[in-house]
């Protein structure tokens, strides 16, 4: 059995993550997020068990299915009892800073039926450590919350048997060939992350040149045309005309 550590990177921003997870309104809303990023990991997965033919990976598929939904409701749960407590609007959204928590990122629209049985299993592999690594630094700092650090230290007890055992079944499968699968959905993870990455930044530039335009660029045009306005005379005026001009008629 492999366990879990947070990676290096969640380590040096614990700070960070104390203080995303330190408002409970936007604690409540990362739960409702996390349910239904692991209710639709589970269809996937359960899609996953009627294709695969073999009989152990359906039986390991079904239960993984199953823990997806309980992951659901827990988290679910759990978001409704903060509300409770603090009275709050489910409806009102909250900035939830999900570039730095994002929580598990389920099979990031994996197209279940077009994969074969190493690769799926290799993206299962790469996709649930990356959440138990997570769930350990999100575990780790919610000391003032010991109901929301629970509900993660049960989730984290599954997530950790996932990461195990889609592992051994790539290594059952794939027993020569089963490197390629996990660098390809490492790189492949790598690059989606780096598309959402690419996505946000361009929201801010495009956020940004909206403001420059709106509040720099604007104004001096602005300023620009009042300044022409008061060099033209008031009111109709007639055109000076040349002295051997013709009229139209």
């Amino acid at each position: 059995m492999r366990m879990v550590q947070a990676s290096l990177i969640d380590r040096l921003l614990r700070p960070v993550h104390r203080w995303v997870w330190l408002s409970a309104e936007r604690r409540a809303s990362k739960l409702f997020r996390f349910a239904e990023t692991e209710a639709d990991g589970g269809r996937d997965i359960s899609r996953a068990a009627e294709l695969t033919d073999d009989p152990l990976l359906r039986r390991l598929y079904l239960r993984h299915a199953q823990d997806e939904q309980r992951h659901c409701e827990l988290f679910k749960q759990r978001g409704r009892s903060i509300l409770d407590e603090m009275r709050l609007d489910p409806k009102k959204k909250k900035f939830e800073l999900n570039w730095l928590s994002p929580g598990e990122r389920g099979l990031d629209d994996l197209r279940v039926d077009s994969e074969g049985e190493a690769s799926l299993l290799a993206f299962l592999h790469i996709s649930e450590k990356a959440a138990a690594a997570r769930f350990v630094i999100y575990r780790d700092v919610l000391q003032r919350d010991p109901q929301t650090r629970a509900v993660f230290d049960n989730i984290l007890k599954d997530e950790t048997f996932h990461m195990n055992y889609t592992y051994q079944q790539l290594v059952r499968v794939a027993p020569r060939g089963h490197g390629w699968p996990l660098w390809r959905a490492r790189l492949n993870r790598l690059w989606k992350g780096y598309l959402r990455l690419a996505v946000a930044v361009a929201a801010v530039l495009g956020s940004v040149m909206l403001l420059v335009q709106y509040f720099v660029i604007l104004p001096i045009f602005a300023a620009m045309a009042k300044r022409a306005a008061r060099r033209d005379p008031p009111g109709w005026f007639e055109r000076n005309r040349p002295a051997n001009s013709r009229g139209q008629y």
